[in-house]
């Protein structure tokens, strides 16, 4: 293997981690907002922010009646998003 391949490898296993780790952010928010988590604890203010921040785009995307259902819904689909986009990032990295 070269140094090339190598280091295209490596980016490629960032690139879907970073995309791992922000949709699992939004997932532990998803989560914590169904299980009703504690909003003054500063874990779950963190993550709430941070999801929010991620999902800035769709958090508000959909018009459901439920709430439950608007949160699942808009931040699903970011973490969703991330996903597909990072994981076909990083198939493209690996193939050059």
């Amino acid at each position: 293997m070269t140094t090339t391949t190598s280091s295209t490898t490596t980016a490629a296993r960032i690139v879907a981690v970073v995309a791992d780790v922000m949709a699992f952010v939004i997932g532990l928010w998803i989560l914590m907002y169904l299980l009703d988590a504690n909003r003054a604890n500063d874990l779950v203010e963190f993550v709430r922010e941070t999801a929010r921040w991620l999902a800035g785009w769709s958090h508000d995307l959909f018009t459901f009646d439920k709430e439950w259902a608007r949160v699942v819904a808009g931040y699903g689909l970011a973490a969703i998003v991330y996903l597909f986009i990072g994981h076909a990032a990083a198939g493209a990295l690996r193939r050059r």
